[in-house]
């Protein structure tokens, strides 16, 4: 497995294993917010981070991390390559290159809660709304000063 700078051209896959992997892992996210958040993402959100590609040893992309100012944006990966290290691996690439510290987590994923957390992030704050100004908490954690 390789991580690499992603592209423009990369976008159409990204877009792919983010709504695959929002449909696995978000199911509290409603169809049409899953709608309304594809395109935004595909034509604004993945310009307005530092996005990072996981490829397998066949040169698939298999997952994605985006970050900005220190802050985790996105990190998804495909739901076949869920449990495998890939997450892991795209984070700490993300800490140690891209300055990543931070991260908002859905308080309805407990598991990239728990994935966070044996990271090393802790919850330091919570809001009700999510970016979007809907009604999905968000724990906002930060790296634990080890």
């Amino acid at each position: 497995m390789k991580i690499d700078n992603a592209s423009k051209a990369d976008y159409l896959a990204l877009i792919e294993i983010w709504e695959k992997s929002v449909r696995a892992t978000h199911d509290f996210l409603p169809e049409e917010n899953i709608k309304t958040l594809k395109p935004l993402i595909l034509e604004h959100y993945f310009d307005a981070v530092d996005l990072r590609v996981a490829k397998n040893d066949s040169d698939n992309i298999i997952g994605f991390i985006g970050v900005e100012g220190g802050n985790v944006e996105m990190l998804f990966i495909s739901p076949n390559s869920r449990n495998s290290g890939v997450a892991s691996l795209l984070l700490k690439n993300a800490i140690e290159y891209q300055s990543a510290s931070k991260v908002d987590v859905n308080e309805q994923n407990p598991d990239a809660i728990g994935f966070y957390k044996h990271l090393g992030f802790q919850v330091f704050d919570r809001s009700p709304l999510d970016g979007q100004g809907n009604p999905f908490p968000l724990l906002h954690m930060e790296l634990g000063k080890i």
